[in-house]
């Protein structure tokens, strides 16, 4: 995998890495509604957040499918992480509840006057969502934001992609809109 990989189409930059070496000011967490941080995306960044996320997470109640809550981002060069719970493939309104989980991350970021959020590809892990579907609807449902003026004070929207196959494919969803 080339680290170095990156592709910008106005508000929105591609990059292929490690969603935890960013430096935007919030990395989105591709959660469950539990908010444990289990493996994945989670288990590094708890490895690398610290406990203190966890902790924090613990006093949010849980999240509902589609949702999103932010906490502090302990020892990541973030600010926040913003946990968003994604669908499981299978239960049903899965391309709404993405687009409502990347929507509801958005507002979060808003809320709390921020300007750069970073997006995995959520529930495309253990969740079983396919990658061309997520690339669409969650590039789709930021575009939407931006071009109907509601995105807030964000300013840059970052999808940090694990793997050649999710950075092409979401560079092709991108490049199509």
């Amino acid at each position: 995998m080339n680290a170095q990989s990156s592709y910008t189409q106005g508000p929105i930059t591609l990059l292929q890495g490690d969603i935890t070496a960013l430096d935007t000011d919030a990395i989105v967490n591709p959660s469950n509604t539990s908010l444990y941080l289990g493996a994945g995306v989670s288990g590094a960044i708890r490895a690398k957040g610290g406990d203190e996320i966890q902790t924090e997470m613990d006093k949010l109640g849980g999240c509902e499918v589609g949702g999103a809550k932010a906490t502090g981002a302990g020892k990541l060069k973030a600010r926040y992480v913003i946990h968003a719970v994604g669908p499981r493939m299978g239960e049903g309104d899965e391309d709404a509840k993405l687009k409502n989980a990347t929507v509801e991350s958005m507002k979060r970021a808003s809320e709390l006057g921020l300007m750069s959020i970073a997006f995995p590809a959520i529930s495309t892990g253990i969740f079983g969502y396919p990658v061309d579907r997520c690339a669409k609807v969650m590039i789709g449902a930021v575009m939407d934001l931006f071009d109907s003026g509601q995105a807030g004070g964000v300013m840059k929207v970052v999808f940090c992609l694990w793997g050649d196959e999710a950075y092409e494919t979401f560079q092709r969803s991108l490049k199509k809109r």
